[in-house]
């Protein structure tokens, strides 16, 4: 799917594309979302000034998601070669800001140094480099300097998920804010509606210590997707 027709796919959408020109392409492919109602007041803390809580039925959510982060570049140009590729998992909250729903990373793990590094410099996302790998089958990741852990064996089996409300207000996000230094960065992004299968976790082992009081090894909720295709708008800097 080329851009013209990724950018034609907007009613999912909660707010309207930015009219000025996107800037990067990426895909998120073979997502494993892992989700955990949690406590409103945990979160709060963990939220930089101008950056709120979003709340749905009068509660919130934090996620785990493991992917394969594939063929990253910039418009017109050909994609970076040595970091376009590579395993990641994030655990983000869902937020508010500038009247927009979004998310916000608590922690990003990449499963190559350089792509961690280059990323990092460009987005200010704060990715670290965590030793990863994958099966057809199962998912596993070691960051050894921050003690994290991560491994699931799981099966697919194909089924489409008849999507609820929770179900897309987890899903279907298209702005990030982040914090960096004394200023709130804004990431516009655009894709197609999530396809959401069901998937069967036989066995889930993690170990974030600094957010293992939001999340364990028996999430509220479990999604899988085959992919999107992404565009994303250069950012936006805001004073805090």
């Amino acid at each position: 799917m080329k851009a013209k027709e990724i950018l034609k796919h907007t009613k999912h959408r909660s707010f309207k594309v930015p009219k000025r020109s996107w800037k990067f392409y990426q895909e998120w492919n073979k997502a494993i979302f892992l989700h955990w109602e949690v406590n409103q007041e945990l979160i709060k803390p963990l939220l930089p000034k101008g950056i709120e809580l979003d709340i749905i039925n009068n509660k919130t959510w934090v996620s785990l998601v493991a992917f394969d982060m594939n063929n990253i570049g910039m418009r017109s140009l050909p994609k970076m070669p040595h970091i376009s590729d590579f395993y990641e998992i994030n655990i983000r909250v869902y937020t508010i800001c500038k009247g927009k729903p979004s998310v916000y990373f608590l922690n990003m793990e990449g499963s190559k140094r350089s792509s961690c590094s280059v990323l990092k410099m460009i987005s200010k996302f704060p990715y670290q480099y965590s030793k990863m790998k994958r099966t057809s089958f199962s998912y596993e990741s070691e960051n050894e300097i921050q003690n994290n852990s991560f491994y699931t064996e799981y099966r697919l089996d194909h089924n489409v998920i008849n999507k609820d409300e929770t179900d897309i207000w987890l899903t279907e996000r298209y702005a990030v804010f982040q914090d960096y230094k004394n200023k709130v960065i804004e990431y516009d992004v655009h894709h197609a509606e999530w396809p959401i299968e069901s998937i069967d976790i036989k066995k889930l082992e993690l170990n974030y210590p600094k957010f293992n009081h939001l999340i364990n090894n028996k999430p509220d909720r479990i999604h899988y997707s085959k992919g999107v295709k992404v565009l994303t708008w250069d950012k936006k800097k805001h004073k805090i």
